[in-house]
C-alpha cells in the first residue's frame, strides 16, 4: 500500500521507501497524539529518530537490533521529549537540538544535548544528510530537518513548526507570531518547491504547494 501519513495511536506506522532513505511515521500517546519518525539509510543502516516524544515500549521496537546513532529533538516542549531517557539510555543514541533549547530540553529530561546545532547545519543518517532549518516563535529554537530527495521531491520534518492549515501555537504572543509566521514563509516558502512533502509534529501531513496560497490567510487570523 502507498504511504499516506495517516497514522493513530496504538494503529500500525506507515512507512514511506525513497531511494536512499525509509521513512517511517508512527503516533503516541491518546492525550497529546504526536508523531515520531524514524530515518533509516539504505547505504549504511544508520537510524536517526525525530522527537523520541512518548511511548518508548512503541518505539524502541522500530528501532530494533540496528541501533539508533541520533534522537533529533525538534524543540523544548514536554510533549515531544517524554521517551527521550529511556530511548538513549537503551540505544546510546547521540541527542541532538536547537541551540536556543537545549539547556531547556536537559533541565526538563536530565539527558545531555550532545549537540546544539544552527540554521544552516546538518544531520547525517548514513550518506543521507538533513538541512537543519531554525524556526524561531513556537518555541525560540525550533528546528525543521530538510532531505533533499536526489531522485524525487523535497522531505520536511517541521515538528510544530508548520501544520496543513497553518503555522505552530505561539500562545497569545503576538511578537512570537509574527516572528513564526516571518520565518516560516521567508525559510520554508521562500525557499522550498511546492512538491516538497511535510511531516509535522501532530496529525497529518501536507504539501508545501497546498499551503502556500493560505499564508495572507494566516497573519490575517493570527494565533
Amino acid at each position: 500500500m502507498s504511504y499516506t501519513g495517516e497514522v493513530t495511536v496504538g494503529g500500525p506506522a506507515d512507512v514511506r521507501e525513497l531511494a536512499g532513505l525509509t521513512i517511517t511515521k508512527v503516533a503516541v500517546d491518546e492525550k497529546m497524539s504526536n508523531n515520531c519518525y524514524l530515518l533509516r539509510c539504505h547505504d549504511s543502516g544508520e537510524q536517526v529518530l525525530i522527537d523520541a516524544a512518548a511511548a518508548p515500549e512503541t518505539l524502541l521496537p522500530l528501532v530494533g537490533d540496528a541501533g539508533l546513532t541520533a534522537v533529533v529533538t525538534t524543540h523544548q516542549h514536554w510533549d515531544h521529549h517524554r521517551a527521550l531517557a529511556e530511548v538513549v539510555g537503551a540505544t546510546g543514541a547521540s541527542v541532538v537540538a536547537g541551540e536556543p533549547d537545549a539547556d531547556a530540553i536537559n533541565q526538563q529530561t536530565g539527558v545531555t544535548v550532545d549537540r546544539r546545532v544552527a540554521d544552516g547545519d546538518t544531520v547525517a543518517v548514513g550518506s543521507c544528510v538533513l538541512e537543519v532549518i531554525r524556526i524561531t516563535g513556537h518555541t525560540p529554537g525550533s528546528i525543521c530537518l530538510l532531505y533533499r530527495d536526489p531522485e524525487g521531491h523535497p522531505h520536511l520534518f517541521t515538528g510544530d513548526s508548520l501544520f496543513p492549515g497553518g503555522v505552530g501555537n505561539t500562545f497569545g504572543d503576538a511578537d512570537a507570531f509574527t516572528t513564526l509566521v516571518d520565518d516560516v514563509e521567508a525559510k520554508l516558502f521562500g525557499t522550498l518547491p511546492d512538491d516538497t512533502w511535510f511531516y509535522p509534529g501532530h496529525g497529518n501531513d501536507g504539501t508545501i504547494g497546498s499551503e502556500r496560497p493560505h499564508l495572507a490567510e494566516w497573519r490575517e487570523r493570527g494565533w
